[in-house]
């Protein structure tokens, strides 16, 4: 039998997915991750998920089921790291497609467990926004798991939900987190972080960054580029919550208004309806203002980042995500090269993989 997991939010989430697989199951036990492909504008220009017609090359699997391969490729202009993660991650990744809604994403779950010989799904989420409820004020990206969510309920297949590194997305304050998970079913460690690899070392994907620091070991506190304060990294970030789906059910009301959508713009509508915004109309506001631009071809330089460091951590902080600095420091990723070999020559200590430690002069 392959293990059938989900990653509930981003294209990031699978990577997230991938370590909780080897905490639950062992790395080298098969195991299919289906993922979206939903990512930022910087590594793809179009809002929203991409569907299944955005690839070339991807692999039929049994009925609905697509398979994401080192050969696949996004159609320009397009953009996805799909194909590069499945070159990297040890499971295999395949494609959640939303256009057909709820229905259309059971279908797919379904034929999926066909494809593994899998009779049970295990649902992944990073931070918790899987439980939010849809009123929380720091709330911004709760369609994607949702929707994964009620999808899973539709499917009849018997699932449960993994709630890694609590509070790690800044979408549901820990206060108000922590008693709707109940106490943590297993801690990652270090040794878990090795189905991962160096992916991160690539990946912008913050939360997954801050997962993988906790599991080995890395405590302070930093700062990420999306969330609006920072996050404090303890030994209870490494942790995972298991729920039955019925809980996360009964905890997230935009689910449970999702059991019979059949397209992905009467899911967005439910969303409007239940949380009073859409994401990807954001997302659609952040593109007409030319927000995810790749930025001018200048190259790294010491002197801005020092200027840049030593502002950062006059606000308190002890690490930051790679993310981070490249995006306020609008850096391209040959800079970006350029800066991870300053910053490991000038001074070693500065890694703590895959943050940054601020060393301010």
């Amino acid at each position: 039998m392959t293990r059938l997991l989900i990653a509930a939010g981003g294209g990031g989430d699978a990577i997230a997915t991938a370590l909780v697989h080897a905490a639950l199951h062992g790395p080298d036990t098969p195991a299919l991750v289906l993922t979206y492909a939903w990512e930022r504008l910087v590594v793809d220009p179009l809002p929203g998920p991409r569907r299944t017609t955005d690839f070339t090359g991807l692999t039929p699997g049994s009925g609905a089921l697509r398979l994401v391969t080192p050969a696949t490729a996004p159609r320009p202009p397009a953009g996805s790291l799909l194909p590069r993660l499945a070159t990297q991650l040890r499971p295999a990744l395949g494609l959640l497609d939303p256009y057909e809604g709820t229905v259309g994403l059971a279908r797919q779950l379904r034929d999926a467990a066909a494809h593994c010989g899998a009779d049970r799904i295990d649902l992944v989420d990073v931070g918790g926004d899987v439980v939010a409820d849809g009123t929380e004020p720091t709330l911004r990206s709760p369609l994607g798991d949702a929707l994964a969510l009620a999808a899973c309920a539709r499917s009849g297949l018997p699932t449960t939900v993994h709630v890694a590194g609590p509070g790690l997305d800044n979408e549901v304050p820990l206060p108000v987190l922590l008693p709707r998970l109940g106490p943590p079913a297993l801690r990652l460690t270090a040794a878990h972080t090795t189905a991962v690899g160096r992916v991160l070392d690539w990946h912008p994907s913050e939360a997954g960054a801050l997962l993988v620091a906790a599991a080995r070991g890395v405590r302070g506190v930093c700062g990420t580029r999306d969330a609006p304060e920072p996050l404090a990294l303890t030994a209870a970030s490494a942790d995972v919550h298991r729920l039955a789906l019925d809980r996360a059910l009964d905890l997230n009301t935009l689910a449970r208004a999702l059991h019979g959508c059949t397209s992905l713009d009467e899911a967005e509508k439910a969303s409007v309806e239940v949380c009073g915004f859409s994401e990807i109309a954001r997302e659609r506001a952040r593109a007409a203002r030319g927000e995810g631009a790749v930025p001018p071809a200048l190259p790294f330089d010491p002197a801005a980042f020092a200027t840049w460091e030593d502002g950062t951590a006059a606000l308190g902080l002890e690490y930051v995500t790679t993310r981070r600095i490249t995006e306020e420091l609008d850096l391209t990723p040959a800079a970006t090269r350029d800066l991870r070999t300053w910053l490991t020559t000038d001074d070693p200590g500065r890694a703590a993989p895959p943050l940054w430690r601020l060393r301010p002069r």
